[in-house]
């Protein structure tokens, strides 16, 4: 089939996958120059078609994600503008259901394009992980994965002290370094920290909660990690920072930690979206056994609204950027820490900053591209670019969140914490 010919089939298929869809507010252009025009005037985003396969990729994208993104991933399809706005574009494709004969049609003629002519094949691998699911083992193997991409490629977008979870804003308009201080001030706030206790950081990723605890608050503090490249980073900012005999950075399991004389406070942000639900209440168990009489454990990790249905088959998520990982609903993980025995105390959604922090990493990441394609490959560039505007329209649409719990071991029933929370909402920042 000649590349105008082609086109126009393709055409004809994006009517039929496309034509309910209003307003489109999108331009389509494709491998031999032919333009499918806005609705609407300029376009927000252009969906490009470099290759008949990307076309396939959305005819099997009926249920998840998985066959757009490894063509993005590849380079058949790619994207100009502003990929959030592509998210309710893939959310409509994925949820469609066609009748059968139009369905076969469509996979018919979009086969007949496929055949002709060959598309780069290459591009980054997908996670294939082995051992039993959740296991320390496989925990390692997934964490490496994902966090032993590379510190420079990490350090382009993220803040100067490199905190890998939502900031904490004032304004949507604040600065990043800002309001990742803000929310490191937050945590330590919230857990009341005092001169001399003894933090724990699970999933302390480059140390940067453990550093402003032992510098603004006098802790002694241990954080752990399962990537290599977090904790040799860490700890070299720890010696760079003068804490080296107050705080420091292990690679370890959280399972493997048996310390008996125990935390004054422990603290996770962003780590137990890799535990698995079936190892939540030896998770809430753990942290129990490592808690001191009438310490507090801070749990802050993004949740899946309860009314979202659990992704049916491999995604774009659990094959390129956090395999393994689940996203439990905040009221399944509040429930797992009271059977252990911890005492819900606080509980704070800050869904709306993390789509703001999503789209801050974004845009650094956009603007440093040349700068990132030194250290990384365009494949994994590319896999980035999705994640982070893509996670960002998902937090602003609800269906994730992210929430703080702060769970009490109460000492014979004895809080010890203050009538009123007062003293959180002090900004040192």
């Amino acid at each position: 089939m000649k590349a105008a010919n082609s086109s126009t089939k393709a055409l004809s298929i994006l009517h039929l996958l496309m034509g309910d869809y209003h307003p489109r507010n999108f331009a389509v252009r494709f491998w031999d120059g032919r333009e499918w025009p806005a609705e609407t005037g300029l376009p927000v985003f252009t969906l490009i078609f470099n290759h008949p396969h990307a076309l396939r990729s959305l005819l099997q994208s009926r249920g998840g994600d998985l066959a757009m993104s490894e063509s993005y991933i590849r380079g058949e399809l790619d994207l100009e503008g502003d990929i959030e706005a592509v998210m309710p574009l893939a959310k409509y494709l994925t949820d469609r259901h066609w009748p059968t004969s139009t369905a076969l049609w469509i996979g018919w003629n979009g086969f007949r394009l496929s055949v002709n002519g060959r598309s780069k094949r290459n591009g980054q691998r997908p996670a294939m992980l082995s051992g039993e699911l959740h296991s320390i083992e496989r925990d390692r193997q997934a964490i490496a994965y994902h966090y032993d991409v590379s510190n420079d490629f990490y350090a382009l977008w993220l803040d100067q002290r490199m905190v890998y979870s939502c900031a904490y804003f004032e304004t949507g308009e604040k600065d990043l370094d800002t309001a990742q201080t803000r929310k490191l001030d937050y945590l330590c706030r919230k857990l009341r920290l005092r001169p001399g206790e003894r933090l724990l950081d699970i999933g302390c990723g480059w140390g940067g909660l453990i550093i402003h605890a032992a510098q603004q608050y006098g802790v002694e503090a241990l954080g752990i990690t399962l990537s290599r490249n977090q904790a040799e980073l860490a700890n070299e900012r720890v010696a760079r920072a003068g804490l080296d005999g107050r705080c420091r950075v292990e690679v370890r399991d959280y399972r493997d930690l048996n310390h008996s004389d125990g935390f004054d406070k422990l603290v996770s942000v962003g780590m137990f979206e890799h535990v698995g639900e079936s190892k939540l209440p030896r998770y809430f168990e753990h942290a129990w056994e490592l808690l001191r009489p009438g310490g507090v454990f801070l749990n802050h990790g993004i949740a899946l609204r309860a009314s979202e249905s659990q992704p049916e088959g491999p995604t774009f998520m659990s094959r390129y950027v956090f395999p393994d990982t689940e996203l439990v609903p905040i009221n399944a993980t509040l429930r797992y820490a009271e059977e252990v025995g911890f005492e819900v105390r606080d509980v704070e959604s800050l869904r709306e900053h993390y789509a703001l922090t999503l789209r801050h990493w974004a845009r650094r990441l956009e603007l440093r591209r040349d700068e990132a394609l030194r250290v990384v490959d365009e494949p994994t560039y590319r896999i980035w670019r999705l994640l982070l505007p893509g996670s960002a329209y998902w937090f602003a649409a609800g269906a994730l969140s992210v929430y703080q719990a702060l769970l009490l071991k109460p000492e014979e029933g004895r809080s010890g914490l203050p009538l009123t929370r007062s003293d959180w909402y002090r900004d040192n920042v």
